[in-house]
């Protein structure tokens, strides 16, 4: 009997690892099908706990020197530095060296209402300040700005709303929260996410870098226009300061909120504050919902780079998408490895396709039968597309190719259609069916 039971353990781990495969490659599929339609260039990682289940890069790190991308290219996160500003900020009220109570008048009297604006403001965007990059149009992204600059912008503009009355997104909380680290600690920022954070969290491709540099991995981002790449000119990253200046890679990000949730970086107590959320948005974090499930992260945007990290605390699940070639929805993207990942229904987006006349998918419908497979393949022409289901599975609908070649890429199933047969191509092998 204990050899039998050990025997149906190890066949049950085979048959997970299995599932566990096939689903892995079902997500690589959907970015490599993004991708081969100049859809998608980018970075995915998915992590369980310590351990890196997925982790691949699709397309060009840079398109002028078929530099491809791969595991630890490095890409610009935008705002998901947003969250790393606020890990050092509860990190500083731990040792006591702010309070969530302290006002920003302590630092920068010359902001409007400073003196009714506090950290705890700063942090949750309830202060009234302006967005000085998506809300003042004298803004040049490219410009070098010093910090008396910024600071000078910033408390030139006049206040939206009273001091924690409301939310509203503003970019410029961020960056003075950045100026405040530098300030409490007399320490650069890129100093203080050194030791605070790259150091204890053990990330090994997370940096400051003002300009991409290629020969150190880190990657350009693109537009998809006139059918190709075009590359978008870089920011002067002095601009994003604190708010949105970090370069990283998808699989850091998921080490860095595993060790955020896990204690290596702040205590429990500092956590809570962080996922108290006022109008939807936390100390330095947002919820990103999945069902039934909740996952807390941030997204980000810089040039044409979209990024994402969601963590499921429940399952230690953290999931990063990062986008340096931006000629689709992000959302949609995460929304397909997710579903995939958690094996509910998903379809393919249909990107290659002609439209049929119905009069040829209506001829095409039918059952189908080999004599190589036990399965007879149903056809339909479903509201003008091509449906097909397999005896005792779940339909699934085609993209049309051409007028005799069908395609769904999810499982690489091809058919073809000749007369009254049908040759359905899968995984190198061919059959042959035959409409009954």
């Amino acid at each position: 009997m204990k050899k039998l039971f050990l025997l149906l353990i190890v066949l049950l781990s085979l048959s997970t690892t299995a599932q566990d495969n096939k689903r892995l490659t079902k997500i690589d599929s959907l970015l490599t099908y993004l991708n081969n339609n100049n859809k998608f260039m980018g970075q995915l990682s998915i992590r369980e706990g310590d351990k890196v289940i997925f982790e691949k890069a699709y397309g060009y790190a840079d398109t002028e020197t078929n530099l491809k991308a791969n595991g630890q290219t490095k890409y610009k996160i935008g705002s998901i530095s947003k969250t790393f500003t606020a890990v050092m900020i509860m990190q500083l009220i731990e040792e006591k060296k702010l309070k969530l109570e302290t006002q920003l008048a302590k630092y920068y009297p010359q902001v409007k209402n400073a003196e009714k604006i506090t950290i705890h403001n700063l942090l949750h965007h309830r202060t009234g300040i302006v967005d000085y990059l998506n809300a003042d149009s004298t803004t040049v992204p490219t410009k070098n700005y010093s910090k008396e600059e910024m600071i000078g912008k910033i408390s030139n503009y006049n206040s939206l709303f009273e001091p924690n009355s409301k939310y509203e997104y503003s970019n410029s909380n961020y960056y003075i929260l950045g100026r405040i680290i530098e300030d409490v600690t007399k320490k650069t920022y890129a100093e203080n996410l050194e030791n605070r954070i790259i150091k204890k969290a053990q990330l090994q491709n997370t940096l400051l870098s003002p300009k991409v540099d290629t020969k150190n991995n880190e990657s350009y981002s693109y537009n998809f226009l006139d059918d190709q790449w075009t590359k978008i000119n870089e920011w002067d990253m002095s601009l994003a300061f604190g708010a949105g200046d970090i370069v990283s890679t998808s699989s850091d990000l998921t080490k860095f909120f595993h060790a955020l949730f896990s204690g290596i970086l702040v205590k429990k107590t500092s956590l809570d504050e962080m996922t108290k959320l006022e109008q939807s948005y936390g100390k330095g974090l947002l919820t990103l919902p999945f069902g039934e499930r909740k996952f807390y992260g941030h997204t980000g945007g810089i040039e044409g780079f979209r990024s994402v990290i969601g963590y499921y605390p429940a399952e230690k699940l953290g999931v990063s998408l990062i986008v340096n070639g931006d000629n689709f929805n992000r959302n949609d993207i995460m929304i397909g490895v997710l579903s995939i990942y958690y094996k509910m229904p998903y379809q393919f987006p249909n990107l290659v396709s002609i439209k049929v006349k119905p009069e040829i998918l209506n001829g095409y419908a039918g059952v189908y039968s080999s004599a190589q497979l036990p399965i007879k393949i149903t056809i339909r022409n479903k509201n003008g597309e091509m449906e097909a289901q397999g005896t005792g599975q779940n339909a699934f609908t085609l993209n049309a190719i051409n007028e005799t070649t069908f395609v769904f890429d999810a499982a690489s199933i091809k058919l073809i259609f000749k007369d009254k047969n049908m040759t359905l191509k899968q995984g190198g092998a061919e059959y042959l069916f035959t409409k009954d």
